[in-house]
């Protein structure tokens, strides 16, 4: 109708979030959200509040979606996690904190709230209770990677110092986290791959991306997306985690094969061992996210609600699909919840 088209138009993305397998991708927006399909991109749902969401994280395709408030005016306090059941149309949990909610993670059976310098897991359920607390370094940006796997639980937090990443196991609370000095500065980044065996992480720097094994905190691969300082926003693995995919605030989205570590020269100064990107392609959007489809093409949505899907070829040049996926007002709810592409 004509209200939900101007109030659509009028609306300003907050943030953007993919779903556990990347098939769909979630906008806070400053009068609620919306949840697209991301190949090819269609809006699906279109949930309009008073008010801001800063935060969405979807449970893939159920019900679910956490929520926590934004923008200038935002829906709820930003201490607040909420729990929204969709066809249900109302919330279902509400959990507060004494500090505002920097990011949200979920699996079927946790909850897992990011706030400054603790995450906290609770059960997933009408009355959530608190399973553990973690304390990590400053964690001003909500840094958190929680495999979606069913059998295996594996949580990426911050370290208590400023590199590390802490491994936990939440089906086995007893097992001690461990400790990987991923990079000497701070984190900006940290991915986990669908199966919850490899961790991919970036430092402030932003020149180095480097994938540990999970198990052992072994060093897998490194890869430089460049020389120059850049602020990492997204990496996200391919299905059987032999690419990444990388976005930055310099607009660049850059592919990767993670070739094994040692396969590489021994010889040859760091600088020049690093693997370099065997593709990229530029976005309009500092903040723009990035992921591959099952078909393995590269996709990224960024707040200036733009969408892009690169398909590789073997030359690598690649061709580069754009659409503007904000002026999509019309939610095509009926469709199946798989059609992912």
């Amino acid at each position: 109708d004509l209200r939900t088209n101007k109030m659509a138009a009028e609306a300003k993305i907050l943030s953007v979030s993919w779903n556990q397998d990347q098939g769909c991708f979630a906008c806070g927006m400053s009068n609620g959200f919306r949840i697209f399909n991301t190949d090819p991109v269609k809006l699906k749902r279109f949930r309009a509040f008073e008010g801001g969401i800063g935060l969405v994280e979807m449970l893939f395709r159920c019900n679910f979606v956490a929520l926590v408030g934004g923008g200038h005016e935002p829906k709820s306090p930003k201490n607040h996690l909420l729990v929204w059941e969709d066809q249900a149309k109302k919330c279902v949990i509400d959990l507060n904190f004494r500090n505002d909610v920097l990011a949200v993670r979920l699996r079927r059976d946790r909850i897992v709230a990011v706030l400054e310098a603790q995450v906290q897991v609770y059960t997933f359920m009408h009355s959530p209770q608190r399973l553990s607390i973690y304390d990590t370094a400053p964690n001003p940006r909500g840094l958190c990677a929680l495999s979606p796997h069913r059998t295996n639980a594996t949580l990426a937090l911050p370290g208590k110092e400023p590199g590390q990443v802490q491994l936990l196991d939440l089906s086995d609370a007893s097992r001690p986290p461990l400790i990987v000095p991923a990079h000497e500065t701070a984190l900006a980044c940290i991915a986990i791959n669908n199966e919850g065996t490899r961790i991919a992480t970036a430092s402030e720097k932003g020149t180095l991306v480097r994938v540990f094994d999970c198990a052992t905190g072994k060093k897998l691969h490194e890869v430089r997306r460049g020389s120059d300082k850049a602020r990492i926003n997204c990496i996200n693995f391919n299905a059987d985690s032999t690419m990444i995919c990388v976005s930055s605030d310099k607009g660049t989205v850059h592919v990767f094969d993670l070739v094994e570590e040692d396969k590489r020269s021994s010889i040859v100064p760091k600088y020049f061992s690093s693997q370099w990107s065997f593709a990229k392609f530029t976005v309009a959007a500092p903040d723009t996210i990035c992921a591959f489809t099952s078909s393995g093409a590269v996709v990224a949505a960024g707040t200036d609600g733009m969408w892009y899907r690169f398909e590789m070829s073997k030359d690598h040049a690649g061709t580069l699909e754009t659409k503007r996926f904000l002026d999509d007002t019309s939610p095509d709810e009926t469709a199946s919840a798989a059609d992912d592409g």
